[in-house]
């Protein structure tokens, strides 16, 4: 298995990181992808892929939530950095209009601009879209023609919503421990998005899935994502994991490829 969206470079797992990837092998896990945040987090990201370069891939953006007036001088420190390592995606970028608008401009100029780095670059992006379907959307469009793959991460939407994002691209979507969830709908939107554009993910040490809920995710717990998917779709487990492995590698440049 493959989590396609993780923060454990995060402080949250200072204390305890070199278990925290054991874990994960131990579970499966073969490959995790880790999205950047800002500038202040890329020594925390190229640390983790010196220590563990087989296991571990990186992304490179701007996450909304640290879009604020300086954004562009932001990017101006990120995009060197696109020549000087090796990067599988832009990310994570996007908008979050959840728990502020103030920079709802700003979000969007700062994602057309990482978006532009994907058409350059030939790189997917990692999307991060809350409350701000129609912005984001709004934001792929001005890209018809020259469309950049990507992955809708985190997604929760519903399958009116899963049209409206496959009438701008053909993107895919990650799925974390919300699938789990009591009262999560998503198990009524996966058969519309269909296994062959699922991607499985963590977002440790956020949202942890059932039977972890309310503890710190981690990345061995994407294997309770890809048991949960199995049972939804009716398959078993280990079409869940050989499909969606194989979306990753499509998606991303990952070494595993080679």
């Amino acid at each position: 298995m493959i989590d396609t969206h993780s923060h454990i470079y995060s402080a949250e797992f200072d204390d305890d990181r070199e278990q925290v990837i054991q874990r994960a092998l131990e579970a499966g896990v073969t490959h995790i992808i880790l999205p950047n945040e800002g500038p202040d987090s890329v020594p925390r990201l190229l640390d983790m892929q010196a220590q563990w370069p087989r296991h571990i891939s990186l992304a490179l953006g701007l996450h909304p939530e640290e879009v604020h007036d300086d954004w562009s001088n932001q990017l101006d420190r990120l995009e060197p950095l696109l020549d000087r390592h090796h990067w599988v995606a832009i990310g994570e970028v996007g908008i979050d209009l959840y728990w502020d608008k103030t920079y709802h401009h700003q979000q969007m100029q700062a994602l057309e601009r990482q978006l532009g780095w994907c058409v350059d670059r030939g790189l997917p992006f990692i999307i991060h879209c809350r409350e701000a379907l129609d912005a984001t959307l709004d934001v792929l469009n001005q890209f018809r023609g020259q469309m950049p793959q990507g992955v809708f991460h985190c997604f929760t939407g519903t399958a009116h919503e899963v049209d409206r994002i496959r009438a701008v691209g053909d993107f895919y979507f990650g799925l974390g421990g919300v699938l789990t969830f009591k009262k999560s709908q998503l198990p009524l939107t996966v058969p519309v998005i269909g296994l062959d554009r699922i991607l499985l993910e963590t977002d440790a040490p956020y949202m942890a899935p059932v039977p972890h809920r309310g503890q710190r995710n981690e990345s061995a717990y994407v294997a309770d994502v890809a048991r949960c998917l199995a049972d939804v779709l009716s398959l078993d487990l280990s079409t869940v994991d050989r499909v969606t492995t194989a979306n990753a590698t499509t998606l991303f440049p990952l070494p595993c490829q080679s």
